[in-house]
């Protein structure tokens, strides 16, 4: 039975890197016999300048019937000034607990070819490889009460709140122990428990949940030191397990260590195994339309697509060797360019892809 792919390309650079994805699904579709359905629809600013909501019900309906998502990038300058209820990231926030996707997975991997794009010393950054699991649908970006308000004195006041249950936490836990089962057996659970009771809490949860897990060694590291060492010696650490605020700080630090942004992809997974696959950058509204972003998180964000939540895991295999093969060539997007190699457009990396898939 054919498995549905949603794309929801989204807004700035997100329709040029998610062509480039769709191209590489083509061509697994068309030359290796990979069974899928496609099917696009709109979100974040697209979705709200044609209809009015950043997730319009529409989108929402494609996203529940899929096996899988694949979403490009919301937001930009030009809807800044709405509402923040309407404003595009509350698409992506939406399809998020909507989905029930409160696992994200971003991994941190240098390809050897890429080494003198990090701004570290090779010898610091060479062979890393991190994968930072980051809760995603509580914590203080979802809790309440949460708004602006104008206080008796008539100064106004921001309110946000930083809240996890027990049952939150130790299910985002023993997504990190089971993975890290299959990796070196060491998880970083990253807290604030000398300030934050909240996280106090995340701590004690996850020490109770390791317990079932004996194989696996269970550190503890505050979210300050753990940023320094992201940067002073990387590879400590292989799997690190946090909240979603201090996730989507750590994971962009650790995207520099590989080099660029434009490399990392992620999964968002539920319960069950159904994700949405997109790369950790942002719309970059500043290079949309120019032709030159980096597809290369998104094709690999396809990679991670086919083997968490389509059980196709010889096909992510594939994509991965071709993405490999292509940076062999010393092709490179201006985000990972370094003297003596080939410049590349967006169009022309995702075709170079396409061709090595073809060839490996």
């Amino acid at each position: 039975m054919s498995k549905k792919i949603l794309s929801l390309p989204g807004d700035g650079i997100g329709p040029e890197i998610v062509g480039e994805a769709v191209k590489v699904l083509t061509c697994l579709q068309d030359d290796f016999g990979l069974d899928i359905e496609m099917t696009e629809g709109l979100v974040g600013g697209a979705a709200y300048d044609a209809a009015g909501h950043p997730l319009p019900e529409a989108t929402l309906d494609l996203a529940h019937d899929a096996d899988a998502v694949l979403l490009g990038a919301v937001g930009g300058p030009k809807w800044e000034s709405l509402d923040i209820s309407v404003r595009p990231e509350k698409g992506l926030l939406g399809l998020r607990a909507e989905l029930g996707l409160f696992a994200n997975l971003r991994p941190a991997i240098l390809y050897p070819q890429l080494a003198a794009a990090s701004t570290l010393r090779a010898d610091v950054v060479s062979g890393l490889d991190i994968l930072i699991v980051r809760e995603l649908t509580g914590g203080i970006y979802f809790g309440k009460p949460r708004g602006v308000e104008t206080l008796p004195s008539g100064e106004r006041r921001g309110v946000n709140t930083l809240v996890y249950t027990e049952s939150e936490i130790d299910r985002i836990c023993r997504v990190a122990f089971d993975i890290a089962m299959k990796r070196d057996k060491r998880v970083c659970s990253v807290d604030k428990a000398n300030v934050l009771e909240c996280t106090e809490l995340w701590r004690e949860v996850a020490i109770k949940a390791a317990a079932d897990y004996p194989e696996i060694e269970l550190s503890h590291m505050y979210v300050d030191n753990a940023a320094m060492q992201l940067v002073r010696a990387p590879k400590q650490f292989d799997v690190m397990v946090t909240t979603n605020m201090f996730g989507d700080i750590l994971s962009d630090c650790a995207a520099m260590l590989t080099g660029s942004i434009g490399m990392l992809p992620s999964a968002s997974l539920d319960a069950d195994g159904k994700g949405m696959y997109e790369p950790i950058h942002g719309s970059a509204p500043d290079i949309a339309g120019k032709g030159v972003a980096n597809p290369l998180a998104t094709i690999l964000s396809v990679a991670m697509m086919l083997r968490y939540s389509l059980d196709a895991p010889a096909h992510a295999e594939r994509i991965e060797a071709a993405v490999s093969a292509v940076l062999d060539t010393g092709l490179r997007t201006p985000d990972i360019f370094s003297e003596g190699a080939e410049r590349a457009g967006t169009r022309q990396m995702g075709d170079a892809v396409v061709s090595a898939l073809r060839a490996v």
